[in-house]
C-alpha cells in the first residue's frame, strides 16, 4: 500500500517551481508498476495529520513494516515564514505521532522505518556517532541519544520525531529504525528504469533542489555554479540506488522489540567546493566551460568546520555503495543536458534567508 496527500505538488505550485522532468501522477505510476511487474500496490489518498484516516489505514491493512517518508522535506521552505515554519513542524511531528499511535493500537509488532536526516546532528566539533553516545560525567557513564544541533525548523522537526520515536520504543516497546539520510543524488534506480512513468523527481531550484542537482543544471545551461559563502560546508552524500538498498536492508533486518536503532545513511562526505569542482570538471570533459561563483550565504551555518560522521551499521548489514565517480557524474550531466530545454534559470538564486 502507498499513501499520499500530494502536498509536495501543492508546495511546488506555491513556489512556482517544477522538477527538471515532469513526474507522472501517483495513480499513473501505480498502474505502470503493475503493468511492468505484475505486482499490485493499493493506493490510498489522505493526510497523516488526520488521525482517523491513519487509524483506518492501520486497522485494515495491518502492515508488517511502515516506511515513513511522508513529511515536508525542505529546510529553505521551513525557514521562509512563520506560516511555513509552523506548517513544517505541525505536518511532520503530528503526522509522525499519528503513525506511532496507530502502530501501538493496531500492529504493535510492526517495524517503523523512518526517514530522518544527517542534518539533525548539525556540525559539532566532535565525531558524529550513529544516533547514540556513551557519556561519562562526574564519574558516571550512560548511553544517551547523540546531542542534536539542527540548522533549520525542518531539521528541528526531525529531531522531535526522533525523540518521540525513541520514547515510544522505551515505553511501548515499539521497534523502529531511524535512517539519518545524507544528501541524495542520482536519477535512476533499477525499478525506475522499467518504465518512463516511474522516473524520479529531480529538483534543482533554491527551495527543494539539492546542491549537486543545481550545479549540474547550471553547468548544462552555461551559468556559473553558485556556491553559498566559502563553500567549506561538508555533508554526507549517497546515490539514490543506495537509498533504496538501505531501506531494503532495514526492512529485511528489522529492529528488535523496544529497540530504537539509528543508521547514518550516507556513503561519502563532500564539501560544497568539492562538488563544484567535480561538476566543473565533468562539464569540461563534455566540452563546456563553466565558472564557479561564491554568493553571500543566505543560511546561518558554519562555512568551515570539522565533520567526521560514523556510518558503519548499513555496511555491516551488506550495503555495497555506488560512489560518486567521474563516470556517474558524466552520466548525470548528459541526462541533464538532454533535458536542459525545460530549465528555469530564475530559480537558481536563493530567495529564502535564515536571518532578517
Amino acid at each position: 500500500m502507498v499513501v499520499d496527500n500530494f502536498a509536495k505538488r501543492r508546495w511546488e505550485l506555491e513556489e512556482g517551481i517544477e522538477p527538471l522532468v515532469p513526474v507522472a501522477t501517483l495513480h499513473r505510476r501505480v498502474r505502470s508498476w503493475h503493468e511492468v511487474t505484475g505486482k499490485a500496490i493499493e493506493l490510498r489518498v489522505g493526510d497523516l495529520c488526520n488521525h482517523r484516516f491513519v487509524y483506518s489505514l492501520f486497522e485494515t491493512f495491518r502492515p508488517d513494516a511502515i516506511i515513513h517518508y511522508g513529511e515536508q522535506p525542505s529546510a529553505p521552505y521551513s525557514m521562509q515564514s512563520r506560516e511555513t515554519a509552523v506548517y513544517s513542524q505541525t505536518n511532520n511531528i503530528v503526522g509522525n505521532m499519528n503513525v506511532l499511535f496507530a502502530m501501538q493500537k493496531y500492529c504493535s509488532g510492526s517495524h517503523l522505518v523512518k526517514l530522518g536526516t544527517m542534518g539533525e546532528y548539525g556540525t559539532p566539533n566532535i565525531d558524529i556517532e550513529e544516533g547514540w553516545l556513551n557519556v561519562t560525567h562526574n564519574g558516571r557513564t550512560d548511553r544517551m541519544l547523540y546531542p542534536k544541533k539542527p540548522g533549520s525548523f525542518y531539521h528541528l522537526s526531525k529531531v522531535h520525531d526522533s525523540n518521540n520515536i525513541e520514547f515510544t520504543c522505551r515505553i511501548w516497546g515499539t521497534r523502529a529504525t531511524d535512517l539519518n539520510q545524507g544528501v541524495v543524488y542520482g536519477i535512476d534506480t533499477d525499478q525506475t528504469q522499467l518504465d518512463p512513468a516511474l522516473g524520479t523527481s529531480f529538483h534543482y531550484d533554491d527551495v527543494f533542489g539539492t546542491v549537486l542537482n543545481r550545479f549540474l543544471v547550471q553547468a548544462a545551461v552555461g551559468m556559473p555554479l553558485t556556491v553559498y559563502g566559502k563553500g567549506g560546508q561538508t555533508r554526507g552524500f549517497l546515490n539514490i540506488r543506495d537509498t533504496i538498498a538501505c531501506v531494503t536492508l532495514a526492512v529485511d533486518n528489522p529492529a528488535q522489540k523496544g529497540e530504537f536503532r539509528v543508521f547514518n545513511q550516507f556513503t561519502e562526505q563532500f564539501s560544497v567546493n568539492d562538488l563544484a569542482n567535480m561538476v566543473k570538471a565533468a562539464a569540461g570533459r563534455a566540452g563546456r566551460a563553466v565558472e564557479i561563483a561564491h554568493l553571500p550565504n543566505p543560511r546561518v551555518e558554519l562555512e568551515e568546520h570539522y565533520y567526521n560522521a560514523k556510518h558503519s551499521a548499513l555496511s555491516d548489514l551488506g550495503l555495497k555503495p555506488h560512489l560518486l565517480t567521474d563516470a556517474v557524474l558524466d552520466q548525470m550531466f548528459a541526462r541533464v543536458c538532454a533535458n536542459s530545454s525545460t530549465v528555469d534559470p530564475t530559480v537558481f538564486q536563493p530567495r529564502v534567508r535564515w536571518s532578517a
